[in-house]
């Protein structure tokens, strides 16, 4: 008897966890190399996309569009091919518009709060509460998503987003610094990638 109630449990729990799962998104870019939007110094290539269209947002958040409520996804790759360990604590990344505006990104954490609560004008009169819909940017999945790394590996390559507060347009770029070979602290040259693929 007491054999069977544990098979049972743990067929539940196995189910359980599969319906879970199953609706996780899964998601896996190519390597940096892939990408239109690329650049290669020292052996070390970041590759880059930005995620503004409902089909690509698809890929990485499932049925949520950050394009769509003012948050700019870009994805960054970096493929390490060199023989030195990378250091990524001191990276900067910015994204610079066609007029030459450089915007750093929101950190994850942040991207939740920035759209303040919408406030109707009542004219003087009583507020009528109305039902507060819910901030699709409170999803898990753009912290999830997050460029999170510290160091590449030789041989290894990292990803994540990082997520700006701009509009995309063809002509605009990432600035990248402070990537370090581990070894040596020597600082690898910036990179300034050209965000043409749309």
């Amino acid at each position: 008897m007491i054999l069977r109630l544990s098979i049972a449990f743990l067929l539940g729990a196995s189910i359980a966890a599969w319906g879970i799962d199953k609706d996780k998104i899964r998601f896996q870019p190519g390597p940096a190399s892939s990408y239109e939007d690329k650049q290669t110094i020292s052996g070390v290539t970041i590759g880059a996309q930005a995620f503004d269209n409902a089909e690509l947002a698809k890929t990485a958040f499932g049925k949520l569009h950050p394009y769509e409520h003012g948050i700019l996804p870009i994805l960054v790759v970096i493929q390490n091919d060199s023989k030195q360990a990378i250091k990524l604590e001191g990276m900067q990344i910015l994204y610079t518009d066609r007029q030459g505006n450089r915007i750093e990104p929101t950190p994850a954490r942040d991207v939740p709060y920035i759209r303040g609560p919408n406030r109707p004008n009542f004219n003087g009169q009583l507020p009528i509460p109305l039902p507060r819909k819910k901030n699709p940017l409170m999803d898990p999945v753009i912290d999830e998503r997050a460029f999170a790394a510290k160091m590449v590996p030789p041989g290894d390559s990292v990803y994540g987003f990082f997520y700006f507060q701009s509009p995309h347009r063809r002509g605009s770029q990432l600035y990248i610094k402070g990537l370090r070979e581990a070894q040596s602290g020597q600082e690898l040259f910036f990179y300034e990638i050209p965000l043409v693929s749309r």
